[in-house]
């Protein structure tokens, strides 16, 4: 299994690929050779994404079958179901990355700064859980002169989202915290543009 930083780098790479419009000759193949996969996998990154339809890890990283372990959830929040998840990936696969991605313009913030504007007792208990995620880190920031300039306000407001959460990753689990204080997991941010394709790569590097 490869390190961290050689982790990173091949994303990094992968993003660059999928931005020019080029695609690796090596994922076909892997499609291909589908049938290697099934006694066994290898994913050389965990993945904790957003389940916005337009950021789909594998293909923004232009990664194949069995490269990425992806855990998705509106808003990239993290409950001890996916902290449980990652776990699970870095103790059987021996994981050495993982990213947390949010991404711009995501409606799990805006329904939480939508919610602080305007409270709606209409919203399902289901989907307030996932607000109630998201308002401890967005709050502090409505709160000041931010909320004059609604678009800079949710920029800011994703990358302070992105930033709990590898924080929760971090420090919310005693084998991920003695992974990362050993140098043998690395946890970091990111934030995929909608706009570009580009992820950038902003905390915990």
């Amino acid at each position: 299994m490869i390190n961290a930083s050689e982790a990173l780098k091949r994303l990094q790479e992968g993003n660059k690929r999928f931005v020019a419009g080029i695609r690796s000759d090596e994922t076909p193949i892997k499609q291909i050779k589908s049938a290697d996969l099934v006694k066994r996998q290898s994913p050389f990154a965990i993945i904790m994404g957003c389940s916005d339809s337009r950021v789909p890890a594998e293909i923004v990283f232009d990664q194949g079958l069995g490269d990425l372990f992806v855990i998705r959830v509106a808003g990239n929040i993290v409950a001890p179901s996916q902290i449980g998840s990652v776990e699970f990936a870095v103790e059987q696969y021996g994981t050495p990355l993982v990213v947390v991605m949010g991404h711009s313009m995501c409606g799990a913030v805006i329904a939480t700064l939508s919610d602080l504007e305007r409270p709606s007792e209409a919203r399902s208990s289901n989907l307030l859980s996932i607000v109630n995620r998201i308002r401890p880190t967005v709050e502090p920031l409505f709160e000041t002169d931010l909320r004059k300039n609604p678009d800079l306000l949710l920029e800011t407001a994703i990358r302070a989202n992105i930033r709990a959460s590898t924080n929760q990753l971090r420090h919310g689990s005693q084998m991920l915290e003695q992974l990362v204080q050993s140098g043998d997991l690395a946890i970091v941010g990111a934030e995929y543009s909608l706009e570009t394709g580009v992820v950038d790569f902003f905390e915990g590097l």
